[in-house]
């Protein structure tokens, strides 16, 4: 969650562009693309937890046509670097709208934060990440829910021609919709296959996919009411959903700027912590330099400009990742009896390994162990790593 709820949903732009500007018809794409969402979420942390992946390019070689595999490599390292910089210009905008700085101090600012923090290993990251996260939830949640009942809003048809007043690149709502899971996946789908992969039983990685989908789509819902309700007097911020926060209360719109940015940090980290994972998967001893080019060269480009960049680059995304929610599913779909089989074994494993640990095996624990550590389809350098953490 932490990963995709970055500049452009914390900030109420994504939602704005993808959902609010088709009006009416946009609340069901909405409700669509929380559906789709929760179901790649489980997906796609079960399968890098089921190939114990370090990045997501050992997940696509292992499930798809090396064709495939190499479009959906190269486009996932292109959304990665592409959505690293976007951030740096949200952490630019999002400063200035709300306390008038040069977008240049937001970005800088970002950058050293980003650099800092990208020097920890992955378990660490992965706690930066998830840290932050529920600031957001609880604040989108109250904002919208203080909203959406407090609210004195003019009547829908008013509403929906302000709202697709707004203007969007996407042609329809439904393709907007998937549009909208295939950007989003394509920027979670190197950091969540990390993540996964540092997770042992697939079992428990679905279960985190699964339940961060749920609070993910229940949020995007929450948003797109909210900002369809206000549309007409948020509609061409930058920030939306700071400004809804700001009418509410001055006080609560500086702590949201400030969760905000956490939030920004969280994407921009993700982004480019894994880029640089993905860059460096042959020689990682050379992560820390390419990190540093990348996130660097990502602030350059960063001074396109925030609102221009959601609305051209995430589109573009979207089309390529498409493929890769068609990939991921099929891939899923038909392994998912060998991933179920692996994640009972892999339960028995850690179970005899602890008993092991605390005392002798018997004759037929021992062979228990060694039939399933045969049976995985990891090999035993993997497992004893991987349950020694």
């Amino acid at each position: 969650m932490g990963i995709i709820v970055g500049a452009g949903f914390a900030s109420g732009q994504e939602v704005m562009q993808y959902f609010v500007a088709f009006g009416v018809d946009g609340i069901w794409g909405v409700v669509l693309s929380a559906v789709v969402m929760t179901i790649m979420a489980l997906i796609i942390l079960q399968l890098g937890s089921y190939f114990n992946a370090g990045e997501h390019g050992e997940v696509f070689r292992r499930v798809s046509h090396p064709i495939f595999s190499k479009i959906l490599d190269i486009g996932v390292v292109i959304t990665l670097f592409a959505t690293g910089f976007v951030m740096f210009a949200g952490a630019g905008s999002n400063l200035n709208q709300q306390w008038g700085l040069p977008l240049w101090i937001g970005a800088v600012i970002m950058v050293v934060l980003v650099l800092a923090a990208g020097m920890l290993d992955v378990d660490k990251v992965t706690t930066v990440i998830g840290a932050i996260t529920p600031f957001i939830i609880i604040f989108i949640t109250a904002a919208s829910i203080y909203t959406l009942v407090e609210g004195n809003f003019s009547p829908v048809e008013q509403l929906d021609s302000a709202a697709l007043a707004v203007g969007t690149t996407l042609p329809h709502w439904a393709i907007a919709a998937i549009n909208y899971v295939g950007f989003n996946m394509m920027v979670a789908v190197s950091m969540a296959v990390v993540i996964g992969g540092s997770m042992f039983n697939p079992r428990v990685a679905g279960r985190g996919g699964l339940l961060g989908g749920v609070i993910l789509g229940f949020l995007i819902i929450i948003s797109a009411l909210t900002l369809f309700a206000t549309v007409e007097t948020v509609g061409h911020d930058d920030m939306p959903m700071l400004t809804i926060i700001n009418n509410l209360s001055p006080i609560a719109g500086q702590v949201m700027a400030v969760v905000i940015y956490g939030m920004i940090f969280n994407t921009a980290l993700g982004m480019f912590y894994a880029l640089g994972r993905r860059l460096t998967a042959t020689k990682p001893e050379r992560f820390r330099p390419v990190y540093v080019v990348t996130v660097l060269v990502g602030f350059v480009l960063s001074f396109l400009g925030f609102k221009n960049l959601v609305g051209w680059v995430y589109p573009i995304l979207g089309y390529i990742g498409l493929l890769l929610i068609a990939v991921m599913m099929v891939a899923w779909f038909r392994g998912r009896v060998r991933i179920y089989k692996e994640s009972e074994r892999r339960m028995r494993i850690v179970d005899l390994l602890q008993i092991g640990h605390d005392g002798a095996l018997n004759e037929a624990e021992r062979k228990a162990l060694q039939k399933d550590i045969q049976d995985s389809n990891l090999n035993e350098e993997q497992i004893r790593a991987a349950t020694s953490k």
